[in-house]
């Protein structure tokens, strides 16, 4: 699992399986592991490309601000670096809206887009989240961390699962590459400074935007937002699962994902 140093920084990334190439970002909180789940449905189909954004997993935490526009443009970088000319790119949460960055600056990147629990601009509450997530990073230790965080995250049915929420928050403190606290500072100021409203009428790609109906981090209505703003983007509720339905919905999720990319047009020759 291979480093590549771009814009002054080591930038971690993971490529897994053969065909058209399908580009991962993962969200606040979370690296390149957070698709373990769906990965063996992708490889399958596609070369699947992972990385870790800065501040997260194996990548550099650089002590200065991040912006949303600095870690698309890693992205861009990495695709240079290995080659690729054109992706299908996925981005979850945070994710998305660096996808959404992505596609902006260089839709000569990207053959199709999927949005999953994503948004194109904050209101109040969901800043409030943000704001306070990235101010308690540096107060409390991460296993009180993820018990304020996971609440907003999974659904009352996956929290009632035994064990389940114990076993994640295990994971998370036992997890070799935990985050810095001043990453997740920082990655909170990215998305709170983050607007596409006005922007996201020039994405041209075909775009499927997918959410959870039980999302209450990023709720049904940012999705509606995104799927009205971009052009003839297809918009997809599951019944499933809440914002972090890629770990409590994943069947669900990577049949959503695949069904989509299947109906386009094939861009290179497999």
């Amino acid at each position: 699992m291979p480093k590549v140093q771009i814009n002054g920084i080591d930038l971690f990334y993971d490529i897994k399986g053969k065909g058209e190439p399908l580009l991962l970002i993962a969200g606040f909180l979370c690296d390149h592991a957070y698709w373990s789940l769906i990965m063996p449905s992708l490889v399958s189909h596609y070369q699947v490309i992972r990385l870790d954004n800065r501040g997260m997993g194996r990548s550099s935490a650089p002590e200065n601000p991040y912006s949303l526009k600095q870690m698309a443009s890693d992205v861009a970088a990495l695709l240079d670096y290995i080659a690729i000319d054109k992706v299908h790119l996925v981005g979850h949460s945070m994710g998305g809206q660096i996808a959404q960055e992505l596609v902006l600056a260089h839709p000569e990147k990207v053959e199709s887009l999927i949005l999953l629990s994503s948004l194109a601009k904050g209101d109040g509450l969901f800043n409030s989240i943000i704001e306070t997530w990235g101010d308690l990073c540096k107060n409390v230790d991460l296993k009180l961390y993820e018990k304020v965080v996971l609440p907003w995250i999974f659904t009352d049915t996956f929290y009632s699962i035994p064990g389940m929420i114990e076993g994640l928050i295990e994971f998370a403190i036992r997890y070799p590459f935990p985050p810095a606290a001043h990453s997740l500072y920082h990655h909170s100021r990215a998305m709170l400074d983050f607007d596409t409203i006005d922007r996201i009428q020039q994405i041209h790609c075909p775009t499927l935007v997918l959410v959870g109906k039980q999302d209450i981090l990023t709720p049904l209505k940012f999705s509606q937002q995104l799927a009205q703003g971009i052009p003839n983007a297809e918009l997809l509720v599951l019944n499933a699962g809440g914002h972090g339905f890629l770990i409590e919905s994943p069947d669900a999720v990577v049949s959503a994902m695949l069904n989509f990319l299947r109906k386009l047009k094939p861009a290179y020759t497999m």
